[in-house]
């Protein structure tokens, strides 16, 4: 069959309506089978999801005992056992440090949550707040896909068809972005310090007294390509909400659960967050699950007021998306998969570099744990972009999907400005092998090397 009958035949609203996807069949471990016979080597976990890898047994096999059990019933109506527990679970997690949990089944709809819960943490508290309407990010970030996830992220690309239809209630500051932040002769500690008077800044600029929230991610996902702040950042930014009493969200639905290295990305940089968003890993894959975790000032506040979050959804709190949810992160533990991501985490970012780090048109590789991100550049040394139009990530991930080369490399752009940038996305399960980052890492060299011999020789 031709890609045109593909196209004609197709009821699905891809994501290009001028083109259909090959199709996936079957999955195990790292790889996915496809239709043609190509065993992919998925070393992204699809968008940093499938942190098990594909075909986990026991997680396959308690979703299938939760649906057997009970696959649905409405939380206004009844609770389960298995939202209970993975909450325990979670909430044991943060040593206490957060006490609540949210379930819903995506990371906008955690994000959402998030915001809305903010807003009215405010009107509950006593003496209630209502001036604080607005919320203060980070550009080129991007917090989700929904309409207020996406007015609240920086990201241009992605916000410029919806813009007339984004609430203006959110502005953006600078992101801890060593590689182009960063001056020349400028420490750690001074560039934390200029970014956290900017923040301060900002605070001033709209008022304070207005602000609901700062938000940010600890590892900036698809937005910047696997950006750690640098020590120090996040601590100046929690201490600038706690002067003007504004809320510090976390937003780990890629960086989190396990994917750099600790479960939760905020026990690295020595902060505790009021709110907090997870997703991918999570579930990884194995159903559509997120969740919100929420500090216990904000329960405090909401126990002592209305009593009830005025914001719901059909499938929060979904029993299949918590068993699948429980067991991931139980097998986690179980497994020592943590520890195995560091462990892999300091190889692979060895192996990369060795491979990586001395092509003319690689300009930066950065990462914590299973989530690297590799900057692609016209001039290394004036750090000059590709044009848009080269769409150089994108020729990275598609070459990757060649038969040849059977590889998933996430491609996004837009790190330099929100428009302009190309970089890819490494995020393999957190119990690859040393033997599978090998394959990795060569296979990423190659299709790398292809896609700019390409270039030059045009």
């Amino acid at each position: 069959m031709t890609q045109a009958e593909s196209i004609t035949r197709s009821a699905i609203l891809h994501r290009d309506t001028r083109f259909v996807p090959k199709k996936a069949v079957g999955g195990k471990g790292s790889y996915i089978f496809l239709e043609d016979g190509t065993k992919f080597l998925d070393s992204t976990g699809g968008a940093a999801v499938s942190c098990l890898g594909h075909g986990h047994e026991k997680v396959t096999q308690a979703v299938a005992d939760q649906l057997n059990q009970l696959a649905y019933c409405h939380t206004a109506f009844f609770g389960t056992d298995v939202s209970e527990e993975l909450a325990r679970f979670l909430c044991d997690s943060t040593g206490g440090k957060l006490s609540k949990l949210y379930v819903v089944s995506s990371g906008s709809e955690a994000v959402e949550a998030a915001l809305k819960l903010a807003r009215q943490y405010f009107l509950e508290v006593s003496p209630a707040q209502p001036q604080r309407t607005r919320f203060i990010a980070r550009l080129p970030s991007y917090h989700g896909i929904t309409l207020g996830a996406l007015a609240t992220g920086g990201h241009v690309l992605r916000r410029q068809p919806f813009e007339p239809l984004l609430a203006q209630n959110t502005s953006h500051v600078s992101p801890c972005y060593a590689y182009r932040g960063k001056k020349e002769d400028e420490s750690d500690a001074d560039y934390v310090a200029r970014l956290a008077a900017e923040l301060d800044a900002e605070f001033q600029r709209v008022g304070p007294e207005t602000v609901c929230a700062f938000i940010a991610e600890p590892v900036v996902g698809a937005a910047l390509g696997a950006v750690p702040a640098v020590p120090g950042y996040f601590p100046a930014m929690k201490a600038i909400c706690e002067k003007y009493g504004a809320l510090f969200i976390l937003d780990e639905v890629m960086s989190g659960m396990g994917r750099c290295g600790t479960l939760h990305a905020w026990e690295d940089e020595g902060v505790v967050p009021d709110l907090q968003t997870i997703g991918k890993g999570l579930g990884g894959g194995y159903a559509p699950v997120s969740g919100l975790l929420i500090g216990e000032k904000i329960v405090q506040a909401m126990d002592k007021g209305t009593g009830v979050f005025r914001h719901g959804q059909t499938y929060q709190g979904h029993p299949v998306a918590c068993a699948a949810a429980l067991a991931v992160q139980k097998t986690i533990r179980e497994e020592n998969l943590l520890e195995n991501v560091r462990a892999m985490g300091t190889y692979l970012e060895k192996r990369l570099r060795a491979r990586l780090e001395s092509h003319p048109n690689v300009g930066d590789i950065r990462g914590k744990g299973l989530f690297w991100g590799i900057e692609f550049v016209k001039d290394k040394t004036t750090k000059e972009p590709f044009a848009p139009e080269t769409a150089i990530a994108f020729h990275v991930q598609e070459t990757g999907l060649k038969p040849v080369h059977g590889i998933s490399l996430y491609a996004a752009s837009g790190c330099v400005d929100g428009i302009r940038g190309d970089h890819v996305l490494l995020a393999p399960p957190y119990n690859v092998t040393k033997e599978e980052i090998d394959i990795i890492i060569e296979t990423a060299g190659k299709v790398i090397e292809e896609v700019f011999a390409n270039i030059g020789s045009t």
